[in-house]
């Protein structure tokens, strides 16, 4: 029961409306405003900023204040003591692993790695030039049709190997998505290597050279899947528990999902950045001053894309870790005389020093520094947010484990309808 109630007055009504207010663990409380039908009413909130869908343990977002936090782990310190597959186990299961639960974890994982072979097949369907993220998204949503022993949603066994594989496949269906474009032969996972180092030399290798994945770039690939492995309920984790909600598979909920982070308001983000920065091309001093006045005009179409963010007021927690590590990359490649990359980091120290963007609270976000060290580790464009969405299927099945595992209705949002009324077809 709610300790506390708001009351509604509403004009046609003879009495008020009393709505329960509940309190999470931290952040804003909320409104139930389910009890409004009984009244013949519900709200209006075109794009649900305002709306909490669900209730969730998983991953916090205060905003105003830059916090991030993973089952209440901060992401600073998580990035920086931690790996991808730990903060895997971390989200999936509300708790750090011990010795051995890491290493059970982790062995489990590189064991199903591997792909079907007759999954291979897939991919000579598409055209060479058809971009990784329209591969990925249907390859990934044919899993069902491969894996399908594991299928029953309510059966935690089931939804555990299904998690397993999807988290253990993806970077092999992202390599292979990359490898097919460009012609190359696939390069079957080695379980001797860590999961960033894995993906690497499946993206880089080939069959006539021994490839051995730089470390330092490997940290990178690391923190890059970590930072991008959750995000609480943005618009591919919803759409992901949209789908869940039906009772689908979960091989078809990541396929939603994907599907969702393929626009550049999401997860296309970090490949528009690189796209200003073509557009910027020059990168003399001049030429920079001259696309930060057009950004500042606001009757003029170019954007500073990479920089502010819709749920952060202040510096993205994301993109602090981010910028260490995309110093670190460049001083190993030795890339800072790259005229894109001069750039980008002017940009940065403008951004960082104009009282116009530091009034709007336009910093650089994690988009702006994962485009950067992307490029300079030699990732083409198309391929980020494949990257992305390899990252973020940790986040994904696990709210649609936790969603699953507990009581749940299906999604079906209300709308404001504008059309017209009753009308009656014209008589011929």
């Amino acid at each position: 029961m709610a300790d506390k109630k708001a009351l509604l007055t509403v004009p046609g009504l003879d009495q008020q409306v009393e709505l329960p207010i509940y309190s999470g663990t931290t952040g804003p409380d909320v409104i139930d405003v389910r009890g409004l039908m009984a009244h013949g009413l519900f709200t209006y909130d075109p794009g649900f900023v305002s709306t909490a869908s669900c209730d969730s343990k998983i991953t916090y977002i205060d905003g105003g204040k830059g916090v991030l936090l993973h089952r209440g782990y901060p992401i600073e310190q998580l990035a920086e003591n931690s790996d991808y597959l730990e903060l895997c186990y971390l989200l999936l299961n509300g708790e750090l692993p011990d010795a051995a639960e890491s290493e059970r974890f982790e062995s489990t994982i590189r064991r199903h790695t591997m792909v079907h072979e007759q999954l291979t097949q897939f991919y000579k369907g598409f055209r060479r030039d058809a971009h990784p993220m329209a591969i990925l998204c249907g390859v990934v949503g044919a899993l069902s049709a491969f894996y399908h022993d594991s299928l029953d949603i309510n059966d935690p066994h089931d939804r555990e190997v299904s998690a397993y594989r999807l988290i253990a496949k993806m970077p092999t269906m992202a390599a292979m998505s990359y490898k097919y474009s460009v012609g190359q032969p696939f390069m079957y996972p080695r379980n001797d290597m860590s999961y960033a180092e894995n993906f690497l030399y499946m993206m880089f290798a080939t069959p006539c050279e021994d490839y051995k994945p730089n470390p330092v770039l490997a940290k990178a690939m690391d923190r890059i899947f970590m930072l991008h492995a959750d995000h609480e309920q943005n618009a591919s984790t919803s759409t992901v528990r949209l789908a869940g909600s039906t009772g689908a598979n979960p091989f078809a909920c990541i396929a939603a999902g994907i599907a969702a982070l393929w626009g550049p308001s999401h997860g296309g983000a970090n490949e528009a950045v690189l796209n200003m920065l073509d557009e910027i091309g020059d990168d003399s001093e001049e030429n920079i001053q001259r696309f930060i006045q057009r950004a500042k005009d606001k009757d003029d179409p170019f954007k500073l894309m990479g920089f502010g963010h819709r749920v952060y007021r202040n510096f993205d927690p994301r993109a602090k870790v981010m910028k260490k590590t995309c110093d670190e990359v460049l001083k190993e490649l030795n890339r800072s005389d790259d005229p894109q990359l001069h750039i980008a980091k002017r940009l940065e120290e403008i951004a960082l020093e104009d009282e116009y963007f530091i009034e709007r609270k336009l910093y650089p976000n994690v988009d702006f520094y994962s485009g950067i060290i992307l490029k300079a580790i030699g990732i083409p464009t198309n391929m980020f947010t494949v990257i992305f969405a390899m990252s973020r299927t940790i986040g994904w099945i696990s709210h649609w484990n936790e969603m699953i595992s507990g009581e749940y209705k299906i999604g079906r949002p209300r709308q404001l309808y504008q059309g017209h009324e009753t009308r009656d077809y014209p008589k011929k």
